[in-house]
């Protein structure tokens, strides 16, 4: 009889609960890895991994080590366990290490808010203030500064309003996004994209394609909000945030967010609605309010009332919906507006459009289906060479043009630097330019994008000297230097969607 291998000292033991984990019924299995399995990829409206946090803090030491547990991981099972669990006790998990890992992932140029105040200048002596900034937390002493108003060009012309806030609440806000990301990634639907963990635009462009060639679509419904970030109700999200949340402070501090207003010109105006794009909470903020005005709704509407196919996906307040059959795509146009007048929001009557597009599209109208935009391509209704219904995919002719005239005005400004800057500088702009638009059959836009960008900067050398003779020959050996060979980088959409749900898809 052989002997047993001797225990040693520990092994077997299962781990006692700590007062915090009895009183919100959280019981932490024997053994449990920190980095437990996760669910494969979500399929076209599966679900989606949780968040990993290398950096959260970890459950007492037992004499086995092997089971101390990431404390966020345990706020993620209590949050898929029970989805309708309201987390009473959430602030403890804003640590001083949290605060330093949201410092540290800030981008160093980060333009600073109303303080002046640098990522580099918020460094020295970076554990001082940190200490002092976790202490005022928790008092209830801190206070949310106003953000700074700038404005960038939309593609429409228009101008879209950011918000800059400050570096310190940055980091506050990317602490607390961390800690509610770990509930509310447990709820969100897979086909809602935006500002989600290993969710990309690519993804969802993908998921977009793959349902179009391979559900039953007849017609599309491009949908547009009209101010979406500057229209969110802050009374309808405080009640969408304690739905979950039942921390008073942890809301409490959300609402100074939403409420410090904002500084333009040097005067400061009060924010009766809406949050500041450009803050690192906003966008997990505009995730919850249209997960419950939006998402749940229209995944309720599809199992109810559609009679065929209705399919979604959404990036941030950017979404798509493919039907079945008109009368269903007509008839939750009608109900998505009054859905959305109930919540403070208003479809945008001239971006939003319903279209017939599909594989039938071409044979069941006069002339050439129409197209829409999603992400920065423009979606046709073509054909492969043996006649069968393909999806194409181009750049959106007016995102490019809004790049180049970028191209054209940056040039200006480096006009009468070395050529050698000037070439490393586009070739980093190209090379960023082809990573997102070099999918399958857009390789005639990269190249019309290169030839418009070298065309620009002969125009740009010209103007050096009067006497410069920039010659075509030169700048073809200019580009020969500098430019990216344009080629396609994506795979085929329905190639990386299969792998990244591995057969499965999880729908609900």
């Amino acid at each position: 009889m052989e002997q047993s291998e001797p225990r040693r000292e520990g092994q077997g033991r299962k781990p006692e609960m700590n007062d915090r984990e009895k009183s919100h019924g959280l019981v932490v299995p024997a053994k449990l890895r920190n980095k437990a399995a996760k669910a494969a990829a979500d399929g076209v409206e599966g679900r989606s991994p949780t968040e990993e946090n290398p950096n959260g803090q970890n459950a007492d030491r037992t004499q086995g080590r092997a089971t101390g547990q990431n404390a966020l991981d345990r706020v993620r099972q209590a949050a898929r366990r029970d989805k309708r669990m309201k987390f009473t006790a959430l602030l403890h998990h804003l640590t001083k290490e949290r605060l330093e890992g949201a410092y540290r992932r800030l981008k160093r140029d980060a333009a600073p808010g109303v303080d002046g105040v640098s990522w580099g200048e918020y460094g020295e002596g970076l554990n001082e203030k940190l200490e002092d900034l976790l202490d005022r937390i928790h008092r209830g002493a801190y206070r949310a500064k106003p953000s700074r108003r700038t404005y960038i060009p939309k593609g429409d012309g228009g101008q879209r309003p950011l918000g800059i806030t400050t570096i310190e609440d940055k980091i506050v806000q990317s602490a607390m996004a961390e800690v509610l990301n770990a509930i509310y990634e447990e709820d969100f639907f897979g086909f809602c994209y935006g500002f989600r963990v290993r969710k990309s635009q690519h993804h969802a462009l993908d998921a977009l394609a793959v349902a179009i060639m391979r559900k039953k679509v007849n017609w599309v419904l491009d949908a547009d909000i009209r101010g979406f970030f500057d229209s969110i109700s802050h009374e309808w999200m405080r009640k969408f945030i304690e739905h979950r949340i039942g921390d008073e402070r942890v809301v409490r501090l959300i609402q100074k967010w939403l409420s410090a207003g904002v500084m333009e010109q040097g005067e400061w105006s009060r924010s009766e609605s809406g949050t500041p794009q450009g803050a690192a909470i906003s966008p997990l903020l505009a995730n919850v309010y249209l997960y419950h005005v939006l998402d749940k709704w229209v995944h309720a509407w599809r199992r109810r009332e559609a009679r065929g196919e209705v399919i979604i996906v959404r990036y941030a307040d950017d979404f798509v919906m493919g039907f079945e059959h008109r009368e269903d795509a007509e008839r939750f146009t009608a109900e998505l507006g009054e859905r959305l007048r109930k919540f403070d929001l208003e479809l945008n009557a001239e971006k939003t459009r319903l279209i017939e597009f599909g594989r039938y599209a071409a044979s069941r109208r006069e002339g050439k289906p129409e197209t829409f935009t999603f992400l920065g391509f423009t979606h046709i209704c073509g054909t492969t060479r043996k006649g069968h219904f393909a999806l194409r995919r181009r750049t959106d002719p007016r995102r490019m043009r809004r790049k180049l005239h970028e191209v054209a005005d940056e040039l200006k400004r480096r006009r009468h630097e070395p050529v050698p800057e000037q070439g490393r500088w586009l070739q980093s702009v190209i090379r960023g330019y082809y990573a997102y638009h070099a999918v399958p059959n857009n390789i005639d836009a990269l190249e019309a994008f290169g030839k418009s960008v070298l065309r620009l900067w002969q125009q740009s050398l010209r103007r050096r000297s009067q006497n410069d003779r920039t010659t075509q020959e030169r700048m073809q050996r200019l580009r020969a230097r500098w430019f990216p060979v344009p080629r396609i980088e994506h795979p085929w959409p329905d190639e990386r969607f299969d792998v990244r749900i591995q057969g499965r898809n999880r729908m609900r």
